[in-house]
């Protein structure tokens, strides 16, 4: 199985765009969909028959065969596995998915195994891509459709937990219920979080004995999401090491043992040109400059089996009320521009704030923990060295150290 998912690659639109996928397959059973109506509504059943000979189809059968990167499914992005031949490369596996926004549901449009590496581990592996994809996108459920006479198929997506959500009786026909041959919607919803009590969740600081463990839950947390493995990991571990950083406001969760999640606070600036009030309390800088110390934070991270709980608001809500507490008037990060907003966070544009480069876009954004805590001073942020001080070479050595799923390509990462 390792080795399937390994041979797996993406398959980059401007390449593959136009592939015809050779869907074919022979069934000698078929899932019987009978609908009747009744005094009280209608009655729907599907049961499992046989053919009395068995059925073939073929892609020559239809008139719109299956294709990578159809024209409807704007926003698609297919995986592959390849056989290098003289003549080029030749496609023998493919998984293609497509997000469904306004349900935040992510569709599974093409699904095929070429006949001589089936039933070695290829189709799971490929879908396995499509589930990794559905929990970095936090994507509600996974959707797909097979027809009622492809028992092959349907048999494989239940073992990968899909259940039916529906059926369509004149999707490829108005004879479909006739033919056999119905459109049955199925789909695969991962883990069903539930909301976490603070009974459940110790926040806690950080001990030593911690490190290792907080370390690789922040990899498997961030791994493939932004690039393809990442380096969060080696952040955290670089950060404790650091000047800027305030061990007394950044927390972990503890669940028992178990590490489900961090936050790390750091020192940073607001910097802004020097203002004749400025001038005449503090006196000239050379620089031309004032600077204000406000608060970073970063990573926060939960680990995956426990997203969606609540364990992130957990420890926004402890360690905001610390840094209050503490004194500091703001906070800037960069983060989920679907997350924090339901936190009180801001695009820092509210606030006069821009980046170091004088920038702004949804993920840059800011809480003010006082009244007029950032706007009042606005400015550029200034962040600690340590953010950018993090080398490939270095990560590369440093994530030698702990257990590493597959680096993969998914759509929406920066590089």
């Amino acid at each position: 199985m390792a080795n399937m998912k390994e041979k797996i690659i993406p398959l980059p639109k401007e390449q593959w765009k136009g592939t015809v996928i050779p869907m074919r397959y022979t069934t000698e059973e078929y899932y019987d969909v009978k609908m009747e109506k009744v005094e009280e509504g209608y009655e729907i059943a599907i049961h499992r028959s046989r053919f009395d000979t068995p059925v073939s189809h073929y892609p020559e059968e239809y008139d719109f065969p299956d294709k990578l990167y159809a024209d409807h499914w704007e926003k698609a992005f297919a995986w592959g596995i390849v056989e290098e031949q003289d003549d080029g490369q030749e496609l023998i596996a493919c998984i293609e998915t497509c997000p469904e926004e306004w349900s935040n549901r992510l569709i599974v449009t093409e699904l095929w195994v070429h006949e001589k590496i089936r039933r070695q581990g290829a189709a799971h592996a490929l879908m396995e891509v499509a589930k990794e994809q559905a929990v970095l996108e936090h994507r509600r459920a996974i959707i797909l459709e097979t027809q009622s006479c492809n028992v092959g198929a349907i048999t494989f997506y239940q073992k990968e937990g899909f259940e039916p959500i529906g059926l369509d009786t004149c999707c490829y026909s108005n004879r479909d219920l006739a033919r056999k041959e119905v459109r049955i919607n199925m789909g695969y919803f991962p883990r069903r979080p539930q909301k976490v009590s603070e009974e459940e969740i110790r926040i806690r600081k950080e001990e030593p004995c911690d490190y290792h463990k907080t370390e690789q839950m922040t990899l498997l947390a961030f791994w493939n999401k932004y690039r393809q493995g990442c380096d969060e990991h080696l952040l955290v571990h670089k950060l404790r090491e650091s000047d800027t950083y305030v061990p007394e406001l950044s927390r972990v969760a503890a669940a028992g043992d178990e590490i489900a999640g961090c936050i790390y606070y750091s020192r940073a600036w607001l910097e802004r040109a020097e203002t004749a009030d400025a001038v005449q309390a503090y006196g000239h800088d050379p620089h031309g400059l004032e600077r204000k110390e406000i608060l970073v934070f970063g990573p926060l991270c939960v680990a995956p089996a426990w997203q969606g709980c609540g364990v992130g608001g957990l420890l926004l809500k402890e360690t905001l009320a610390l840094a209050k507490k503490a004194g500091y008037e703001g906070v800037v990060i960069f983060g989920e521009p679907e997350y924090y907003p339901r936190h009180g966070f801001q695009t820092c544009d509210h606030f006069g704030v821009t980046t170091a480069e004088g920038k702004n876009f949804d993920a840059f954004m800011g809480l003010e923990l006082v009244e007029g805590g950032l706007s009042a001073f606005g400015g550029r942020l200034v962040l600690p060295h340590v953010f950018a001080d993090l080398t490939q070479e270095e990560n590369e050595a440093f994530t030698r150290e702990f257990e590493t799923p597959l680096k993969q390509k998914f759509p929406g990462q920066w590089d």
